[in-house]
């Protein structure tokens, strides 16, 4: 499925990324975007985080998160055929199993 998303970082937070990294002296800062399927009490489901390390992760280290967004374009037309390529999958399926009884 296709979408379009928005993400929005706020000025200070762009700042102390680009400090952060010369004083790292990196190149770039990685960055994971998160998109939901469900909307949260502002119609925000895309989400962006300083990206973790696998050590990271398994010390259950805090993410920092640098925005929020949303969704605002959706291919629909191609969820919607998916979807019934899935059902028509799971009907050859049922047809095509050989019970006992």
């Amino acid at each position: 499925m296709a979408s379009l998303n928005s993400l929005y970082i706020k000025t200070e937070t762009i700042e102390m990324l680009l400090k952060v990294a010369k004083a790292k002296q990196l190149k770039g800062v990685e960055i994971t975007v998160s998109i939901a399927d469900t909307e949260n009490q502002y119609g925000q489901n895309v989400s962006g985080y300083v990206s973790q390390t696998k050590e990271e992760r398994e010390a259950k280290k805090p993410r920092y998160y640098v925005g929020n967004g949303k969704t605002f374009w959706k291919d629909t037309n191609n969820e919607q055929q998916v979807k019934e390529e899935e059902v028509k999958a799971v009907e050859a399926e049922v047809i095509n199993d050989d019970l006992p009884f």
